[in-house]
């Protein structure tokens, strides 16, 4: 802490203690608020108790007069309600607000911003000399203070002549609150309040996606340094901004549709890059982006509530309540229980279509001239929901929910269920039985004669598996849905402790058959289910969970691998062991090999291109020497948050004991023992790979605890903390 603030620090706690008692503020618990993710959980109780880091914005309420001056009165406090000082003098951190307004005018379903600007490209763009409209802050304005904490803004823009004072208008604030000094960052942190002008209710709203979903993969949405929310955001991202430099509207839902779409964009994948030209000439190329599900599921964003839309819009979100292997026809079931975050108007791509939304990831379809859309010019958005209904009557029709049925989820497949009942002689030597049912989702038996691939596989032991092997099951015998295979290949002579099984397969149908829109060839596969069995263990031991399936699905929805056979992590790890890389199928000139074990494999992947420069990029082979780079990949979250992916503290250290050495060829270190190995497939510079080394004593093992255990100076949460 700075002299400066030590010198007034007791008196500064003493003013604060009696605004908290004279405006009524109770301080929360500080667990309550404050996280282990955050660098504010480490300080000491003093330090804590003056700087009470955090922001948190409120506007209050908001006006626009006859003369159209808008003002906007909001509060700025730290996360337990206490006031903070706008200019840093009263309580440590200078904030610094940004204001933004925007109308939603009669008729209309998105905001026209009061504030905007005349951006012209310069001489070095690609479109130099180009100016165009974009909306903007508001500069000019002014701030009178209320009371501690409590502020009036007065914009310096002004509300047009003659502007709608019955239709709903917004205010949006963002900030950042300076604590550097403290090593605390800049916490920022964005409000928005909907009014009318004329003091009547507001009951016009654009309410399409909201931030907790976007922040279901996101973490903590944060784009320009200090926004957050898509309801601020939507402010500013109207169709009246363009960037210039490249032409391409910056409109929320176009450009939105177009950075998740990303190389999927059929104007990328003709050779035209997908970039935005941003603050200081900067370039965002968004042509490499890979959306971690199905860009059909447009439901991963749009969360629909079924009382306010048609009748089969409400089928369609009843659906979401589904079992895991029902479905409907659009491809909504198998994501679980129904999400917490439900919009307003999140069934609106499915009642009101747009030539703007919908070109926006169909961006070969030229709707002046019909190209694309069945030579059928469209030249306004009136008839749009005329052909595309919410959901017709057959799947891949001209519906919203037809046009985006992903096959692999038809509600005309069979459906594939398995579950593995048990299995026997699986003593050392022995040749293991294993028994297992196959129905499908009305219950019949399907023999697996019938179906077109049927693995077993068997691994161990469950404390680190280091073997595995798989056998063909399509021969296995039993009747009525309940089926025994014997294995060939015996469980080792040496094996100990639990050994697991598990199953896998497909049942190959043709959807629509015989109609024009006809899909042969699609895999019906079945989810896969793993059990552990004892070897030598008196009670089967299965292996530890590290990370969730739910939470894999957070955002890749449902996981399909390998041919879509693959769709469990307890059935990935079976393969994905420490002992494995790709060397049975890495070319020659390719060498030298690289770990596929599920830790690093995970860890690298997510890591893409933030990769160290000096390690070698993560680059796997795979079925029939398929190339596999994932220099690209740019994780959409904070992967400093391990709880993002982890389960119940699995990240921290020491780990759990029996795990093996990694082979990682590689890698700096080429033999990485369990705990280098998982730091160091984030942590992928050559001096973390030389200290893990200096940790590492050749007889008694790693001490990497001792400094990043639980409770030590530098544990796993304390050095991943934002």
């Amino acid at each position: 802490m700075s002299a400066r603030w030590r010198s007034f620090g007791s008196a500064l706690l003493a003013i604060m203690a009696t605004l908290c008692m004279g405006a009524g503020i109770a301080m929360a618990a500080e667990e309550a608020v404050i996280t282990k993710d955050q660098k504010a959980f480490y300080l000491s109780e003093k330090d804590l108790a003056f700087i009470r880091p955090g922001l948190v914005l409120t506007i209050v309420e908001a006006s626009i007069d006859a003369d159209g001056v808008i003002r906007a009165r909001f509060t700025a406090t730290d996360p337990r309600g206490l006031p903070l000082d706008r200019n840093g003098v009263y309580t440590p951190g200078a904030v610094s607000t940004s204001f933004v307004v925007g109308v939603i005018p009669q008729g209309q379903t998105q905001y026209v911003s009061y504030v905007t600007r005349i951006q012209t490209s310069p001489p070095t763009s690609p479109n130099p000399g180009v100016s165009e409209p974009q909306a903007t802050s508001d500069s000019g304005g002014t701030y009178e203070e209320v009371e501690q904490g409590e502020y009036i803004y007065t914009f310096g823009t002004r509300a047009p002549a003659g502007f709608e004072t019955g239709s709903t208008h917004t205010v949006g604030v963002y900030a950042r609150r300076d604590l550097t000094e403290f090593d605390l960052g800049q916490p920022s942190h964005d409000a928005t309040l909907d009014f009318v002008p004329d003091g009547s209710e507001v009951t016009v709203v654009r309410d399409i996606v909201k931030t907790e979903t976007c922040n279901g993969c996101h973490t903590n949405l944060t784009l320009h340094g200090r926004r957050h929310s898509v309801e601020l955001c939507i402010v500013c991202h109207t169709p009246q901004s363009v960037d210039p430099d490249t032409g391409n509207t910056v409109d929320m839902p176009v450009m939105i549709h177009k950075i998740h779409m990303g190389a999927n964009l059929p104007s990328v994948q003709a050779g035209t890059p997908y970039q935005i030209i941003g603050f200081r000439q900067s370039v965002h190329d968004y042509s490499h982006v890979e959306y971690p599900a199905d860009v059909r599921r447009c439901e991963s964003c749009h969360t629909t509530e079924a009382p306010a839309q048609t009748a089969a819009l409400s089928a369609v979100s009843n659906s979401l309540r589904a079992p895991q292997r029902s479905r409907s026809r659009g491809q909504l079931a198998g994501l679980g229980e129904p999400p917490e975050v439900l919009q307003v108007q999140g069934g609106n791509y499915l009642t009101n279509p747009s030539r703007a939304a919908c070109g926006s990831c169909h961006d070969d379809v030229n709707f002046a001239t019909g190209e694309n859309h069945a030579d059928l010019p469209q030249v306004s958005d009136n008839q749009c929901a005329r052909c595309h209904i919410p959901e017709g009557e057959l799947e891949f029709d001209l519906s919203i929910i037809g046009a985006h049925t992903i096959p692999e989820f038809s509600n005309e497949l069979r459906g594939v269920n398995f579950e593995i009942l048990g299995a026997t002689e699986t003593a050392p030597g022995q040749t293991p039985t294993v028994a297992f049912t196959v129905h499908d989702d009305a219950g019949a038996p399907i023999a697996p004669g019938d179906m077109n691939r049927l693995q077993l596989v068997i691994a161990g032991n469950t404390t680190d598996i280091s073997r595995y092997w798989s056998e063909n099951a399509l021969g296995a015998e039993g009747a009525d849905g309940t089926y025994r295979y014997t294995f060939e290949q015996p469980i080792p002579e040496d094996a100990q402790g639990s050994w697991s099984v598990g199953i896998e397969g497909r049942y190959v149908q043709t959807l629509l058959e015989g109609t024009l829109q006809e899909r042969p060839d699609i895999r019906d596969v079945g989810e896969n289910k793993v059990l552990a069995f004892h070897v030598t263990d008196g009670e089967s031991v299965p292996r530890r969970q590290v990370v969730s399936q739910e939470k894999c699905e957070t955002c890749h929805a449902k996981l399909r691998l390998h041919g879509n056979n693959r769709t469990a992590v307890e059935q990935c790890v079976l393969c994905h062991n420490p002992a494995n890389t790709d060397a049975a199928v890495r070319p020659e000139e390719e060498l030298p090999t690289e770990t596929i074990n599920f830790k690093q494999l995970i860890h690298m992947i997510h890591t893409g291109e933030e990769i160290d420069a000096d390690r070698k990029p993560y680059v796997v082979f795979g079925f029939r020497g398929s190339r596999h780079d994932y220099s690209d990949v740019l994780f959409p979250g904070d992967r400093r948050k391990c709880s993002i992916c982890h389960e119940d503290g699995s990240e921290q250290l020491p780990l759990s004991e029996g795990q093996l050495t990694v082979q990682t060829p590689r890698d700096f270190m080429t033999a990485q023992p369990p705990m280098s190995g998982a730091c160091l497939s984030c942590h992928t510079s050559l001096s973390a790979a030389a200290h893990a080394d200096l940790q590492i004593s050749p007889d008694l093992g790693e001490s990497c605890s001792v400094c990043h255990g639980p409770t030590a100076d530098f544990s796993v949460d304390r050095v991943h903390a934002q």
